[in-house]
Parts: structure tokens; sequence; C-alpha cells
């Protein structure tokens, strides 16, 4: 078989993988567009007991850490989220066939260019998820602050499970 054989073949096998990342990269920039649409920063919708939809703009990272910073620290985030697509993407290539490990990082790797999108966009990413308890909110987040989460949970438990395989199979 040729390399582009090869190569092809290796993409084909990830497509369903490219595909869930394409996904939320979709519901995350409609849900980010409906908010920029109908909310001016700071507006909020009280839904429950809990639980607002609010407008606010995160130029730092997760936890709005480095928010403070003089705008470099956007085109850090766009450079870690790059990598960090080259990386995911090699990874699908090299183990297509382990779905637990391909879903965690197709969700990461949709959650990251969302934000990136964002970043590229605006300058800052889009949070809209404001849950809280009495006075003390968590820091708003979107769908594809989820996505990350999600891989994040998906990927240690993989490897919780890939390890006692291993452990069992010695």
């Amino acid at each position: 078989m040729s390399n582009t054989q090869t190569s092809s073949a290796g993409f084909g096998r990830i497509w369903p993988w490219l595909l869930w990342a394409l996904v939320i990269i979709g519901v995350d920039q409609i849900t980010k567009q409906i908010i920029l649409a109908h909310y001016q920063l700071g507006d909020w919708t009280p839904v429950a007991s809990f639980f607002n939809i609010v407008r606010a703009h995160n130029t730092g990272a997760a936890f709005s850490f480095l928010a403070d910073g003089s705008g470099w620290q956007r085109w850090l985030f766009v450079g870690i989220g790059v990598i960090a697509t080259v990386l995911i993407v090699w990874q699908l290539r090299k183990n297509p066939n382990e779905k637990m490990f391909c879903l965690s990082l197709s969700s990461i790797l949709g959650g990251a260019i969302g934000n990136v999108v964002d970043r590229l966009q605006h300058g800052y990413v889009v949070d809209f998820l404001d849950f809280f308890w009495g006075r003390s909110h968590f820091p708003a987040f979107n769908v594809a602050d989820m996505a990350i989460t999600l891989g994040a949970i998906l990927l240690i438990l993989d490897e919780i499970l890939r390890a006692r395989r291993a452990k069992n199979q010695a």
C-alpha cells in the first residue's frame, strides 16, 4: 500500500471522532452566537434558584486564569489550542480503535477549537452558564468548556481502566 493510501486510510478511521469534534464546535458556536445576539455584557436571566444564563467575557483560561493580562494571553492560548489540535489529531490517527480514548480526545479537541475560534474572532471567550449557591458563583462557562471537562474525565477513566486491564493480564 502506498503512503498516500495509508495516510488516507488513517484519516478514514478517525472521521467519526472528527465529526464528534465538529458537532461540539457547532453547538458551542451556535449557543455563543445566541448569547451575543440577545445579551449585553453582564446581562443575566435567572433560570433556577441555582442557575442563570449570563453574558460574560473571559480573556483568560479556565476560571479566568491570566484574565488580567494585557492581551498577550490571547495568543498564548491560541498557540496552545493549535498545538493541542495537532497532537490530538496525531493521537486519533495513531489509536482510532480505542473508543473511550478517542471520544475523550475528540471532546477536548472540539472544546479547544470552539474556544480558539472565540479568541480569534473576539479576543475573549464567551461564557454564559452561571451556576451558584447562595452568593457563591462558580465561574461562568460554555459548551466548549463542558466538552473539555468531559474529555478530561473520560481520559482519566480510560487510563484507570487501561491500568486495571494491564494489571489483570500480568
